[in-house]
This record gives C-alpha cells, sequence and structure tokens, in this order.
C-alpha cells in the first residue's frame, strides 16, 4: 500500500522543502508509505461538492496524480496506449500547462482491470520522472523539457506492467517487471545513466509476478529497500543493488506495496494468499530468526496498506476494511465499505481514505474501534490512490482529475 527510521534522501529532501506546505511528490507520498501530516482534508465531498476543479483525461489509467507547489502530475495514455503522456496541469485551475508524449505502437498483452501508464510520475521538485515500461523512462523539468530518457528494453507479461520510480539520494530505482524480464535497475537522477541493474526471476504467468514498489527504511545506520516478491520478501542495498536478505512465505503474486512500521516489514500476497511480517535487521535467509507471524490465507488485497499505532489497516478487494495488530497478525475488526474495494489506504491525521473501483471513497477513523466518518461517490470508475497536499484532495477517476477541497496555507 508506516515507515520508522526512514532514511532515503528523496524523502529528507521532500519534508525540508515543505516545511510550511505538504506536496505529494510520489504515488505514496512524501515518505512513500501512504501517510499524510494533513489533518484537514474535506470529509464529505462528490462531483458537485467542494470540487474546486475538474479536468478531462484523453483515456481511463490507473496512475495517481502527484503534487509539487503550483504544478499536478499525471501519467495517462492516448490512443489505447499507442502514445503515452506525461502532463502536467496547474493547481490552480486544472488547466493543463504542458505534455510530453512517447510514441509507442508495438501491441502489449494487459489485464482489462490494468491500463497502459499504470505507473505514477515521481518528482524531486526539480525534475519529475515516469516510466512507460516497454516505451522506457522520462526526466522533464517543470517546464515540460526533456533533461533526459531511456530505452530500458520491452516488458512482456500477460497482466502489464505498472512501474513507478523511486527516488534515493541521486538516484531513481525502478522495479521492472513482472514478467520477462524482470530487473531493478537504478539510474543517475541527473543524466539517466545506469548505476546498477540487479536480475530477478521472471515469468511470463498470469499467476506469477509482482508490482509491488520498492519501500524504503533505516536500520541503524544503514539505508535498505524491500520489495514483496514472488514467494518470498526481499531486502537490497539501495547504494548497490545487492541482496541483502530473504524471507519466504508469499504467494507467487503480489500486488501491494510492503506495509512497514513497529520495527517490522508486512509484506501482502495477491489471490487470496499469505500475509507475514518481518522484523528488521536481519541477513541471508531470515525466514526462521526474523519472521514474527504468518497467515497463509488472506482476502484478495490490491491496495497498499498503512500502519498506525501498531495497527495495519488494508482494503480487501471483496469490499472491506480490516484492521490488523502489528504484533501478532491478528485481526481487530473487518468491515464491509461495499464494491470492490481496490484503493491503497491513505492515512491523514486520525482518519483513513481508500476509495473502490465504482468510484465510492470512504473515510475511516484510523482506530482499533471501527468508524465510518463518510460515504463519497464520485460517479465515476476509479482505480489510482488518493492524493493530498496542503489541504486538497487530488483524485483520478476514469474520466477526470479532481481537485477537491480550498488549499491551506
Amino acid at each position: 500500500m508506516n515507515r520508522i527510521g526512514l532514511a532515503t534522501a528523496f524523502a529528507c529532501c521532500s519534508l525540508a522543502c515543505t516545511a510550511a506546505a505538504e506536496n505529494w511528490p510520489a504515488w505514496r507520498g512524501p515518505a512513500g508509505n501512504g501517510i499524510s501530516h494533513e489533518s484537514q482534508l474535506p470529509i464529505a465531498f462528490g462531483p458537485k461538492a467542494q470540487v474546486t476543479w475538474k479536468t478531462p483525461l484523453p483515456e481511463p489509467g490507473n496512475s495517481t496524480p502527484i503534487v509539487w507547489d503550483q504544478f499536478v502530475f499525471v501519467t495517462c495514455s492516448r490512443e489505447s496506449g499507442a502514445v503515452r503522456s506525461l502532463i502536467c496541469f496547474d493547481r490552480a485551475t486544472g488547466a493543463e500547462r504542458w505534455r510530453h508524449d512517447v510514441p509507442y505502437a508495438k501491441a502489449e498483452t494487459i489485464h482489462s482491470d490494468n491500463t497502459i501508464c499504470a505507473g505514477s510520475p515521481t518528482t524531486d521538485g526539480e525534475l519529475v520522472y515516469a516510466s512507460f515500461d516497454s516505451a522506457g523512462v522520462v526526466a522533464c523539468d517543470f517546464s515540460g523539457k526533456v533533461v533526459w530518457s531511456r530505452d530500458l528494453g520491452p516488458l512482456a507479461h500477460v497482466f502489464g506492467p505498472a512501474g513507478t520510480p523511486v527516488l534515493f539520494q541521486e538516484l531513481i530505482i525502478l522495479h521492472r517487471g513482472p514478467g520477462v524480464p524482470t530487473h531493478i535497475i537504478a539510474l543517475n537522477k541527473r543524466t539517466g545513466e545506469t548505476v546498477w541493474d540487479t536480475p530477478e526471476v521472471g515469468k511470463n504467468d498470469q499467476l506469477y509476478g509482482s508490482w509491488s514498489t520498492p519501500v524504503f527504511y533505516r536500520v541503524g545506520d544503514r539505508d535498505e529497500f524491500a520489495l514483496s516478491m514472488p514467494g518470498e520478501l526481499k531486502g537490497y542495498d539501495p547504494h548497490t543493488g545487492e541482496e541483502l536478505w530473504r524471507c519466504e512465505g508469499l504467494g507467487p503474486s503480489n500486488y501491494p506495496d510492503t506495509a512497514i512500521g513497529d520495527g517490522v516489514l508486512i509484506g501482502v500476497s495477491g489471490f487470496s494468499k499469505s500475509m507475514m511480517a518481518v522484523r528488521l535487521g536481519g541477513r541471508g535467509d531470515v525466514t526462521e530468526t526474523h519472521r514474527l507471524w504468518f497467515v497463509e490465507e488472506s482476502p484478495q488485497r490490491i491496495g497498499s496498506a498503512v500502519v498506525r499505532d501498531g495497527y495495519l489497516y488494508v482494503a480487501n478487494a471483496p469490499g472491506t476494511a480490516e484492521c490488523i495488530d502489528v504484533a501478532t497478525g491478528e485481526t481487530v475488526w473487518n468491515e464491509r465499505l461495499g464494491g470492490d474495494l481496490w484503493g491503497s489506504m491513505l492515512l491523514a491525521g486520525d482518519r483513513l481514505y481508500v476509495s473502490n473501483t465504482e468510484g465510492g471513497i470512504f473515510v475511516l477513523a484510523a482506530s482499533p474501534d471501527f468508524e465510518l466518518l463518510a460515504s463519497n461517490e464520485m460517479g465515476e470508475p476509479m482505480k489510482a490512490a488518493l492524493a493530498a497536499s496542503d489541504g486538497q484532495l487530488f483524485i483520478r477517476t476514469y474520466q477526470h482529475l479532481y481537485c477537491i477541497g480550498v488549499r491551506k496555507p
């Protein structure tokens, strides 16, 4: 979808640059964990309520908008994926400022619920980075000028990819997969040159693969990142790409990002398979030494979870939200919200925001005592996660990009 000891320079840069205001520079926010420092986000809203602006989008898409100061960025396809775009909108009005198009005419396989350009953009406040999977990766400045671009080769998977770039110090790190090939690659964020490239096992099979994004954390004086990979949760050195540890127990297909909190990493499988918690700090095979708990079967989960005060909050695809004790893996509550609940959890203060595919957005209390605060209907299908910045919500449906609420100084 929750971070202790976070140590990415990306997060430090984002937080330092936003002391007076919080940007949303990546699909899971400033620290990559789905947690916002906002406390005054709108609770009740809709397609005609609290709408500051809405603007039409060329085609349906699953990627999340990102926000930096006066700029809102999204990735979106046109011509059924033959053109892939990074689009910049004006935060105050919703007007399009510029777009960068990347043509890619080759046919690709994709799941009917996935979309071309499913990966979200990322920014450090100077450049904005977008991965178009088989069509390459690009870095643009805030005027739309291309600073560099790379063709990293085609990706092949029956369900299609959904890669989002992640910033670490002077690197852009990409988990490129699933399918053939699958690898994790680090590029110099200024030039696009390859710094390291770590191959992983890939299969072009509908029951095998990982769509997870690297999640960074700090252990002692060391930086690491984790990925929920087929069959196992793995940790890596972000400076070199070297595998540091692995823990067996995940299913063969994983959609959510790894969650983190209270000194543990929580890996969540797809296809109703397993979930497990792993203590930080291990090396090599840590299955016997650092696996805290293991749940063999769980509901189907697509979206990523958040951790707050010892509890994991996760959306289950069959339409329920669940609160789980991080220390034990035991369910505290599991309540029906409705619809196909694909959304990733957004934690803002003591509230949770999560969406279903039909366009419903639910607001819950982030508490071991279940409380539904609001149920909002946007009236349009959506699969993108929500973004929060300066008291506003940015919502990407299949038809529109919405700005909800009044910007707070």
